[in-house]
Protein backbone atom coordinates (compact mmCIF):
# COMPACT_ATOMS: atom_id res chain seq x y z
CA UNK A 1 0.00 0.00 0.00
CA UNK A 2 1.39 3.96 -0.70
CA UNK A 3 -0.19 6.71 -1.61
CA UNK A 4 1.12 9.85 -2.93
CA UNK A 5 0.91 13.04 -0.50
CA UNK A 6 1.64 16.87 -1.20
CA UNK A 7 3.24 19.14 1.30
CA UNK A 8 5.47 22.14 1.30
CA UNK A 9 4.68 22.44 -2.58
CA UNK A 10 6.43 19.24 -3.56
CA UNK A 11 4.71 15.37 -3.98
CA UNK A 12 6.16 11.89 -2.22
CA UNK A 13 5.75 8.18 -2.73
CA UNK A 14 5.42 6.89 0.68
CA UNK A 15 4.44 3.96 2.65
CA UNK A 16 3.45 2.42 5.96
CA UNK A 17 6.81 2.98 7.90
CA UNK A 18 9.31 5.19 5.57
CA UNK A 19 10.89 8.09 6.85
CA UNK A 20 10.71 11.21 4.70
CA UNK A 21 12.30 14.78 4.98
CA UNK A 22 9.93 18.06 4.11
CA UNK A 23 9.71 21.14 4.46
CA UNK A 24 9.70 22.48 7.90
CA UNK A 25 6.21 22.02 9.44
CA UNK A 26 5.04 23.93 12.49
CA UNK A 27 4.77 20.63 14.92
CA UNK A 28 6.68 19.82 18.22
CA UNK A 29 9.05 16.72 18.02
CA UNK A 30 7.45 13.34 19.22
CA UNK A 31 3.60 15.09 17.90
CA UNK A 32 1.36 13.40 15.07
CA UNK A 33 0.66 15.23 11.58
CA UNK A 34 -2.41 14.72 9.89
CA UNK A 35 -1.52 14.83 5.99
CA UNK A 36 -4.61 15.37 4.37
CA UNK A 37 -3.41 16.25 0.65
CA UNK A 38 -3.49 12.69 -0.97
CA UNK A 39 -3.27 12.65 -4.41
CA UNK A 40 -3.14 9.18 -5.44
CA UNK A 41 -3.53 6.17 -3.17
CA UNK A 42 -2.83 2.37 -4.08
CA UNK A 43 -3.65 -0.43 -1.38
CA UNK A 44 -2.60 -3.47 -3.79
CA UNK A 45 -6.27 -4.00 -5.71
CA UNK A 46 -7.60 -0.59 -5.66
CA UNK A 47 -6.29 2.49 -7.42
CA UNK A 48 -7.60 6.02 -6.11
CA UNK A 49 -6.87 8.76 -8.02
CA UNK A 50 -7.84 11.95 -7.26
CA UNK A 51 -9.31 15.16 -8.44
CA UNK A 52 -7.24 16.75 -7.28
CA UNK A 53 -7.52 15.12 -4.00
CA UNK A 54 -8.88 11.83 -3.06
CA UNK A 55 -11.81 12.28 -0.64
CA UNK A 56 -12.00 11.17 2.94
CA UNK A 57 -8.23 9.59 2.58
CA UNK A 58 -5.19 10.94 4.67
CA UNK A 59 -1.72 9.95 5.85
CA UNK A 60 -0.46 10.05 9.78
CA UNK A 61 2.92 10.95 10.40
CA UNK A 62 4.85 11.19 13.51
CA UNK A 63 7.63 14.22 14.07
CA UNK A 64 11.05 12.75 14.11
CA UNK A 65 13.45 15.64 14.09
CA UNK A 66 13.93 18.92 13.01
CA UNK A 67 17.20 20.58 11.70
CA UNK A 68 18.86 22.55 8.91
CA UNK A 69 19.92 21.37 5.64
CA UNK A 70 23.35 21.42 4.01
CA UNK A 71 25.07 25.07 3.34
CA UNK A 72 25.10 26.68 -0.31
CA UNK A 73 26.58 29.34 -1.38
CA UNK A 74 24.75 32.24 -3.43
CA UNK A 75 27.45 34.22 -4.91
CA UNK A 76 26.38 37.01 -7.04
CA UNK A 77 28.91 38.67 -9.39
CA UNK A 78 29.24 41.27 -12.02
CA UNK A 79 32.41 41.43 -14.36
CA UNK A 80 34.24 44.84 -14.81
CA UNK A 81 32.49 46.62 -11.67
CA UNK A 82 33.52 45.86 -9.01
CA UNK A 83 30.03 44.18 -7.67
CA UNK A 84 30.38 40.50 -5.78
CA UNK A 85 27.90 39.86 -2.99
CA UNK A 86 28.57 36.22 -1.24
CA UNK A 87 25.93 34.63 0.87
CA UNK A 88 25.15 31.61 2.56
CA UNK A 89 22.07 29.48 3.10
CA UNK A 90 20.18 26.87 4.99
CA UNK A 91 17.04 25.33 4.48
CA UNK A 92 14.84 24.12 7.41
CA UNK A 93 13.56 20.75 7.22
CA UNK A 94 11.37 18.36 9.14
CA UNK A 95 12.00 14.74 9.42
CA UNK A 96 8.80 12.31 9.43
CA UNK A 97 7.88 8.45 9.74
CA UNK A 98 4.67 7.81 8.68
CA UNK A 99 2.81 5.47 10.58
CA UNK A 100 -0.27 4.76 8.91
CA UNK A 101 -2.19 5.60 5.62
CA UNK A 102 -6.41 5.89 6.13
CA UNK A 103 -9.04 5.67 3.09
Amino acid sequence: MYAIIETGGKQYRVSQGDTIVVEKLPAEVGSTVTLDKVHLVHTGEKLQVGAPYVAGAKVVAKVVEHGRGKKIVVFKYKPKKNYHRKQGHRQPYTKLTIEAIEV
